[in-house]
């Protein structure tokens, strides 16, 4: 269905004027109604000049939006705003490039990225921003980039004898910026393909509405996540689990072991404490001195993590722990004999720490973004600020289910742009027990 509406909102007498198209499932996911409001939020108004809307639930609906302002600057605000929800100007330019002219700084009027997938116009051709991530900018690599924008520019057409490399285009932290590389400026010729509702969470979540769960039917939201971790499991797709201390301390560490075993987690991200105090229950029954098996305090409890912690040192590794006999048991020893890759991320308040964890924060963020490439479901349970920092690396697609006793830690990714998140507001040692329970009537058991 094709309509010319008339405009819906006041629009002040204005020479500042764009238009700008969106279009996907902009009605049932609330981009469309997120596009308007941001409009005339920022002090501006619009005018629906043509709208098709779906019939079918897949089928994607077009909208042509009028966009006016008092002036060019409150005009710009505003398409750099409703960007970020795909609206994209009708006008054709390509992406503005400028040189980085320091290390780890990025030009001034950088496009910032947020985690949804990007594509940058180059030579006339949009491109797919690689390694999506968000709070980055974009860098545009490949030498035939210049040639091909001024081959577009004057009509000429490339001499096939010598044909050019494609550009490309991929994020960029900070951090890793060098001088002379080619950043993206603004918004122009840069468009945001937010993802559809059924991509941002799967249909079994619909009953949820809103990401954080704190009164709503656990048992269903659990009976979710275990559908969606064996139709990972089964279609080979990569789980990674970012995990807190708690499921050690609570007596979940055997529960975890078995669904590494059984191939329900490939990846394993921590902190120094996970890893310690898992292998301070392996060697000495205790998890910060408290003996799991009865809940009483140890003799000389307090002295067991850094006995842990000393003794793989002594190994060297964790892994040379585990080939030399001292580590036995427990979750760290079930990933090496498992082959899941693990990382550990050290913070300024670890005791030892143990070998494997890397202590300089940039290069275990660098880890992350590398080992995270593959990952399409990740869960994490009972660590805020790894939750967080692992949410500000991973891309929109990639769906994320958040188990925590505190609703604040959900809240927080939510706030920092990890709105694919859902939030189960629970004790780690109930849901990974319901959730195993789940998993084994999936599987006939």
């Amino acid at each position: 269905m094709v309509t010319r509406p008339e405009p819906t909102s006041a629009a002040a007498t204005s020479d500042c004027i764009e238009e700008v198209e969106i279009a996907g499932h902009i009605i049932d996911s609330l981009i469309l109604p997120k596009v308007l409001d941001t409009i005339t939020a920022g002090g501006g108004a619009f005018r629906i000049k043509q709208i098709t809307i779906g019939q079918a639930r897949h089928d994607p609906s077009y909208a042509l939006v009028e966009v006016r302002a008092s002036s060019p600057g409150p005009l710009a605000r505003i398409l750099e705003q409703i960007a970020d929800h795909g609206a994209v100007p009708t006008t054709t330019q390509d992406c503005r490039l400028a040189e980085a002219d320091m290390d780890g700084v990025f030009p001034e009027g950088f496009y910032s990225t947020t985690n949804q997938r990007t594509e940058v116009r180059l030579g006339g051709e949009w491109v797919e921003v690689a390694d999506q991530e968000m709070d980055c900018g974009v860098v545009v690599e490949g030498a035939g980039q210049g040639a091909r924008s001024q081959a577009s520019a004057s009509k000429q057409p490339l001499a096939s004898s010598s044909p050019l490399p494609a550009a490309t285009a991929r994020c960029i932290p900070m951090i890793d910026v060098r001088r002379g590389m080619q950043i993206v400026l603004g918004h122009a010729g840069v468009r945001v393909l937010p993802l559809d509702r059924d991509e941002v969470r799967p249909h079994d979540f619909t009953f949820m509405s809103s990401g954080v769960s704190t009164e709503k039917p656990k048992g269903a939201l659990v009976r979710d996540i275990a559908r969606e971790l064996v139709a990972n499991k089964r279609r080979s797709g990569k789980t990674l689990l970012v995990g807190g201390p708690a499921i050690v301390h609570t007596g979940s560490g055997p529960i975890l072991c078995d669904l590494i075993r059984r191939g329900y987690i490939h990846k394993l991200f921590a902190g120094n404490a996970l890893a310690t105090h898992d292998i301070e229950q392996a060697l000495f029954g205790t998890s910060l001195g408290v003996q799991l098996e009865d809940a009483s305090i140890a003799d000389a409890g307090h002295e067991h993590h850094l006995r842990a912690i000393n003794r793989i040192r002594r190994c060297g590794s964790i892994r040379k722990a585990v080939e030399q006999g001292v580590l036995k048991s427990g979750i760290m020893h079930t990933c090496v004999e498992h082959h899941v890759d693990f990382l550990l991320a050290g913070s300024i308040r670890d005791d030892g720490p143990l070998p494997d964890v890397i202590a300089d924060v940039l290069v275990a963020q660098a880890e992350m973004r590398t080992r995270i490439k593959d990952v399409d479901y990740c869960l994490m349970i009972a660590t805020m600020l790894h939750s967080v920092a692992v949410g500000n690396l991973l891309p929109a697609r990639v769906k994320v289910v958040c188990i925590d006793i505190n609703p604040s830690t959900v809240i927080k990714l939510s706030d920092r742009g990890s709105f694919q998140t859902v939030g189960l507001v629970t004790d780690v040692e109930p849901f990974l027990r319901a959730l195993v329970q789940e998993i084994d009537a999936l599987e006939g058991k």
